[in-house]
């Protein structure tokens, strides 16, 4: 069976910067404690008439192909990884495909919020290594802050959330031990609730309601003890998963890639692993928690910056809403 490799990579986030200083005059909050508590300096957020979930994906993919030496028309399929799509239907998948100018292609959403870029790769890896497509493109896109609740109640999560857009172009491999290695997928609804946003829902006889909006039902929730608690855990876990499955060390890791999700918990993995500095990927100080898209930014800027190369053992992990935990082993 042929593997499947990361032939392009590429990223895109809004012009518009948000700084703490920023946030502390619309909300009761300081630079101090948003550092402290999330490793976060500023974010980007989307300019209305300008970004959307699909277009910023498009722009993103663009760069990917570009890398790839690949054209828009090579692409075989579109896995789009998402929680804030541009509509409730249709998915994103289908209007980054109508941007890009792509004709008649499946377009696949998939929404495992934070573990959603692993998880959409995982998908695009098995339709390659089964023959049935060539080049796709797996894109990881959010819009978060125009759906948070930028008062005093809602700042614990309303700090950590950014905008942006990654993507990577997966092709097939030949080459014996090349490319994505193994992909291992979690989840535990459980504790569903406790990182969610319930409304609106279909649970209800009305799905949107005056009630809902001034409850804050609209906006994300988040039990942060309980998703630290549980990330640290399963973090470690799913990467020791990956390792023991292909026969190596955490030592043999040249660039750990992890979700985005806040920089103590970046670095507890990075502890737990024995890793240095300079093997773990982190930019959270730069553009928040953008979800679904916080991996392939982080990966597309490891590329950029050189301080991935080919051969080097890369390791993608991700925990998020659900609870859902995913990671990828790949051979560069």
């Amino acid at each position: 069976m042929r593997n499947s490799k990361i032939a392009g990579v590429g990223h895109y986030v809004p012009e518009k910067v948000v700084t703490n200083f920023d946030l502390e005059k619309i909300m009761e909050t300081s630079d101090e404690w948003i550092r402290e508590r999330t490793g976060i300096q500023e974010r980007r957020y989307f300019q209305e008439g300008v970004d959307t979930t699909s277009n910023m994906g498009a722009k993103a993919s663009m760069k990917a192909l570009e890398m790839a030496g690949l054209k828009p028309e090579d692409v075989d399929m579109i896995v789009f990884a998402t929680l804030s799509p541009d509509y409730v239907f249709p998915g994103s998948g289908v209007l980054m495909q109508r941007e890009m100018g792509l004709k008649e292609i499946p377009a696949l959403d998939v929404r495992n919020q934070c573990s959603g870029f692993v998880y959409a790769l995982s998908v695009a890896d098995q339709f390659i290594k089964t023959g049935m497509y060539n080049n796709i493109l797996v894109v990881g896109s959010e819009i978060h802050s125009n759906g948070l609740d930028f008062s005093t109640r809602g700042r614990n999560v309303s700090v950590i959330f950014g905008d942006g857009a990654g993507a990577v172009v997966l092709t097939p491999s030949e080459k014996e031990g090349q490319g994505i290695l193994s992909t291992h997928l979690h989840a535990d609804g459980e504790f569903a609730e406790e990182l969610a946003v319930i409304d609106p829902g279909s649970t209800k006889k009305e799905r949107l309601t005056h009630e809902m909006i001034d409850e804050g039902t609209i906006y994300p929730y988040m039990n942060g003890n309980q998703v630290f608690k549980h990330a640290v855990t399963r973090f470690p876990e799913v990467i020791e998963e990956a390792l023991n499955k292909n026969g190596y060390k955490a030592s043999d890791v040249d660039m750990l890639i992890p979700h985005q999700a806040n920089l103590r918990i970046t670095s507890y993995i990075q502890q737990k692993m024995g890793l240095p500095a300079e093997k773990v990927m982190s930019n959270i100080h730069k553009y928040g928690n953008t979800t679904a898209a916080s991996v392939p930014i982080a990966l597309s800027e490891a590329v950029q910056e050189g301080r991935i190369k080919e051969g080097d053992l890369v390791c993608m992990a991700a925990f998020g809403s659900g609870f859902t935990w995913a990671s990828a082993l790949i051979r560069w």
